[in-house]
This record gives structure tokens, sequence and C-alpha cells, in this order.
């Protein structure tokens, strides 16, 4: 894997397509075993200098909250870091008070409740940035978001690898050591670059609310045990979203790795 620049000017850090897993996985499908891929890596250096796995960043924001639009700058930043993936998820639990949030929908918030319960933390809140599933902090922090993130980059683990058809129609997984109960291959589909929103009610009325990278749907593909998986994706809603497969452990949400496609 390696650091590049995708449409709309989005670095992030995917794998280039070589067909190794993809087509080991149809072959020991066609006889009926199954073989390990597990390949080693080099370890993770500083996110400035692409490191070989990603580091994802994943922000829970509102559009009417009014902490939220400076973590979405802060955000924005970061996105720009080879080697990061960053994620904006819109949570709907703020529209009472008198804006309906445009993006969110309700798995967004199921998910940041997953963390929650995985952090043992008392309550969920916005704006929330959640680091390679291992570690979380307020999106108001924003020289700390970046040097939690340049701690993860540095982190040295041994990912399955994740390679993408080139139809862009299913993605392969590696074999690998599976985290304790196994893991979960998410499909995060979302519009890369920036949207505005002008917000019309509620404590940010008038403003032109920013966001990067906005999830747009949530797609649980399947489970990982260690073995190669050959998964389908979903049809892409049009022709500029994206989407990032993530790694997922099912106990500690911990992402293992990710590449975006």
């Amino acid at each position: 894997m390696s650091g590049v620049t995708g449409r709309g000017g989005l670095p992030i850090a995917a794998m280039t397509p070589r067909g190794w897993i993809i087509g080991t996985v149809c072959a020991l499908a066609l006889v009926g075993g199954v073989a390990s891929l597990a390949q080693p890596v080099g370890a993770r250096s500083s996110v400035h200098d692409a490191p070989v796995e990603p580091v994802v960043v994943e922000l829970f924001t509102a559009q009417g909250c009014s902490g939220c639009p400076h973590a979405n700058r802060a955000v924005e930043a970061l996105a720009e870091a080879p080697g990061v993936i960053a994620l904006t998820y819109a949570v709907g639990y703020w529209d009472y008070l008198g804006w309906e949030d445009t993006f969110a929908r309700p798995e967004f918030e199921q998910r940041q409740r997953a963390y929650q319960a995985a952090m043992r933390l008392r309550n969920i809140y916005t704006p929330q940035v959640v680091i390679d599933g291992r570690q979380q902090m307020s999106g108001a922090e924003g020289e700390a978001i970046e040097a939690a993130v340049e701690v993860e980059g540095q982190r040295r683990v041994f990912p399955p690898e994740v390679e993408f058809r080139e139809s862009g129609d299913a993605v392969g997984i590696g074999s690998g050591r599976a985290p304790p109960g196994g893991a979960e291959i998410w499909a995060v589909a979302f519009v890369p670059g920036a949207q505005t929103v002008t917000v019309q009610h509620g404590d940010n009325r008038g403003q032109q609310v920013r966001q990067v990278n906005v999830v747009r749907r949530l797609t649980l593909l399947g489970e990982w045990q260690g073995r190669p998986i050959l998964l389908d994706l979903p049809e892409a809603a049009g022709p500029d979203e994206r989407v990032a497969v993530l790694v997922q452990a099912t106990g500690d949400r911990r992402i293992l790795t990710a590449a975006v496609h």
C-alpha cells in the first residue's frame, strides 16, 4: 500500500491491484482448499511519510452543533496528510435544537454507540474523533488529534492485505492473525472532498458549515476469521462516490487495516 491522491485531492492509502489475493481466493474456492496468504509488511512511519497502513480518522459531527465547525476544519486539514483516511459521520441527535442534519443517518449514531460501549464511555457527544478505533478525543483538540495520528501511524502491526478487483465490484482480504472473536469488514461509502451546507435554524443559524469526506452509507460486508476471503462491494450511488473498506475487530472495535477504492 502507498499514499496516493485520489479524486477531489483526497490523500488516501490504497493498494495497487495486483490480483494475487483475489486470484488465489478464487482458485482456492475451485479446489475447496485454503492457504495462507500472509505477507510481512514494514513498520508504520510518520503520517507525513505515507505509512504502509493508513490511519483512519472518524469524525462524528452535526450541522446543528455549535462546536462542530471548528472540528470539521481540523479534520479537513488532517485529511490532506498522506496515509490518512478521514471520514465524517453526521449524527441527528441534535436535530431537536432546530435544524435537521441533511447528512445524518441512524446507523452513524449506532456506530458511535458501538465505540461508546467498546471504550466504556459514559456518553456520546459531538464533535468526537475516533482514531483507528483505538482511542477517542474531542474534535476541538486539533493539535492533540494530529499528535495522536502521528503516534498511531508509527504503530507496528501485521494486518491482512486488502485488494480491490479492478472492476471495482469486489474486495479481497488476505490471511493473517484474527483478533479474538474475529473481525468485521465494513464498506463505507463517502463523497470525497468538502461539502458546504447553509444552516437555516438552530445554534448555527446563518452559518455555512463545511464537512469533508461525508459518509453516505455503511454496509457490513461480512466477517473475517483470519483466512482469505472475497466479498462483493455495493454499487456506487454516483460517479463521485468512493468506498473505504475497514477491517475492524468485532470485540474492541480497533481497525486492523483499511483501504480506499
